[in-house]
C-alpha cells in the first residue's frame, strides 16, 4: 500500500472550519429522496476531531446512481483518503461522480476499474444491490479492502455466495465492511455504547423499523428507479439492514430463527414482478442468540411517515428515543452524569456528516480507521454485515411459507 502525507499536513489549519451536513439527492421528479433529507448527526462531543494517521488510503468508488451514493459518503473530503478512480455504467452519472469526487480516472464499469487500476488500495461499492457480493469477492481477490453499500448480498439466489465471501475475506487478509447507516445514527450509537458499558444488562426485547411512505399514494408507478429495475417488486426483507441494525449493530449478536408475515400490496408493481413477491411490507419476529426477542419491520407501500428507528429493552435498562429521557433503568444517574461519552465524536473539518441521520461520514471514517489504525474494529464488519442481511432473506422465505418458523444459519463461526 502506497500511502502518502500529501495534502495531510495542511489539515490542521482547517480545524476551526467545522464539518458540513452534506447534500440531498433528488428523484426523477426533482423531489428529495426520503431518507436522504435526515442530515443532522445529533448532538456531538465537545472536543474537536483529532488526526489518527498521516497516511492516505487510495480509493476507487463504483456507482453514483439515482441517490448519488458514491459521492455522498465523503471519501473525497476525508484527510485520510484520496479518490483516485471512479466507475459508473451511465455516462452522465459517471461524469457527475468524477466531478464530485475529483477522481483522476474514470471507468465504464466497476469490473474494469478493479482489473485495470493498479493504484487502488480499496474500493467503495455503491452499485446495485445484486452486484455487491460478486464485486466484493472480485475486489478482495485483487488484494483490495472493500466497503459496500447495503445489503451484503441479495436474496435467496445469492445464499451460495455467503461462504464464498467469508472464505475470500479470510484468504485475502483485507478489511471488509458494510455501510449500514443505522449503525451511526445518534440513537443506535448511544445504544451500542450503553450496551457495551453494561447499562442494559441482557437484552430482552428490541424493535427496528425501516419505513418508506412511498408517495404519491396511488397504485401506479415503479417507485424509485433502479439499475435493470432491481427495486421493482423487491421483497422488503431482502433489504432488511436498516431495521435489523437496531439489534446487530448494537450487540453484534445474531438472530437464530424467524417467523414473518407479509402484507399483500395494493401497488401494481407487487402484483407481477421478477421475484414473484406480493408483499410491500413484511413483519418479522426473531429469536436472538442472547435469548432476546426482536420485531423487525420493513414497510414500503403504506402511506406513513418514513424513517429508520429502533428501541431496546434490557433486564437493567431500556432506550426509546420517543421520550424526553430515552434511557430508563438502574443506571439513570450514571448515564446522565457521563452524557458526553454516549455522543458521537466530531468528524474532520469539512467532512460532511451526510444523510440517514448524519451517518455517512462516520461510516467512511470507521472504514479508514479500520485500515490505518492497528486493532481498530469497525462496527459493521463481515460477521455483522452478513448476520444483518441473512436474517431478512430468511424472513422473506418465512413470509412466503405463511409464517413458518425457519432457522437462520450462522454466517461466520
Amino acid at each position: 500500500m502506497n500511502l502518502t502525507r500529501k495534502g495531510f499536513l495542511g489539515a490542521g489549519a482547517a480545524l476551526l472550519a467545522g464539518s458540513t451536513l452534506g447534500f440531498v439527492p433528488k428523484d426523477k421528479n426533482g423531489k428529495p429522496i426520503e431518507g436522504f433529507t435526515d442530515l443532522h448527526p445529533g448532538t456531538l462531543k465537545d472536543e474537536p476531531w483529532r488526526p489518527f494517521s498521516e497516511k492516505k488510503v487510495r480509493i476507487g468508488i463504483a456507482g453514483e446512481g439515482l441517490c448519488s451514493f458514491g459521492s455522498a459518503f465523503g471519501f473525497q473530503d476525508h484527510p485520510n483518503s484520496e479518490v483516485v478512480a471512479c466507475a459508473e455504467v451511465r455516462p452522465d452519472r459517471l461524469k457527475l461522480l468524477q466531478e464530485r469526487t475529483k477522481a483522476k480516472r474514470a471507468y465504464a464499469s466497476c469490473e474494469e476499474m478493479i482489473e485495470k487500476d493498479k493504484e487502488l488500495d480499496a474500493v467503495y461499492l455503491a452499485t446495485d444491490a445484486p452486484s455487491h457480493a460478486r464485486l466484493a469477492i472480485m475486489a478482495l481477490e485483487h488484494g483490495l479492502h472493500v466497503v459496500t453499500a447495503v445489503p451484503a448480498f441479495f436474496g435467496t439466489d445469492q445464499l451460495e455466495l455467503v461462504p464464498k465471501l467469508v472464505e475470500t475475506v479470510k484468504k485475502s487478509g483485507k478489511l471488509y465492511m458494510m455501510n449500514e447507516t443505522s449503525a451511526f445514527r445518534a440513537d443506535n450509537y448511544k445504544m451500542r455504547k450503553l450496551y457495551e458499558a453494561g447499562y442494559f444488562g441482557m437484552i430482552t426485547y428490541c424493535e427496528g423499523e425501516y419505513i418508506h411512505g412511498d408517495p404519491p399514494y396511488t397504485t401506479k408507478g415503479k417507485g424509485h428507479g433502479s439499475y435493470n429495475g432491481w427495486r421493482e417488486g423487491l421483497p422488503p426483507q431482502f433489504y432488511p439492514t436498516h431495521s435489523n441494525g437496531y439489534f446487530t449493530c448494537v450487540t453484534h449478536k445474531r438472530f437464530l430463527d424467524v417467523t414473518c408475515r407479509g402484507l399483500p400490496s395494493l401497488k401494481e408493481r407487487y402484483h407481477k414482478n421478477r421475484y414473484n413477491n406480493p408483499y410491500g411490507a413484511e413483519y418479522a419476529f426473531l429469536r436472538c442468540e442472547d435469548g432476546a426477542t426482536a420485531r423487525m419491520i420493513v414497510q414500503w407501500d403504506t402511506p406513513s411517515y418514513g424513517g429508520e428507528q429502533g428501541r431496546i429493552w434490557g433486564q437493567k435498562g431500556s432506550y426509546d428515543r420517543r421520550y424526553g429521557n430515552p434511557y430508563r433503568g438502574w443506571f439513570e444517574k450514571e448515564v446522565k452524569d457521563r452524557a458526553q461519552e454516549w455522543l458521537k465524536p466530531q468528524l474532520p473539518p469539512g467532512m460532511p456528516y451526510g444523510a440517514h441521520g448524519g451517518s455517512h461520514g462516520y461510516l467512511t471514517d470507521d472504514f479508514l480507521r479500520g485500515i490505518l489504525v492497528k486493532d481498530h474494529k469497525v462496527c459493521v464488519d463481515l460477521k455483522t454485515a452478513l448476520d444483518t442481511t441473512i436474517a431478512g432473506v430468511y424472513a422473506h422465505m418465512s413470509a412466503m411459507k405463511d409464517g413458518e418458523t425457519l432457522k437462520i444459519p450462522e454466517t461466520v463461526s
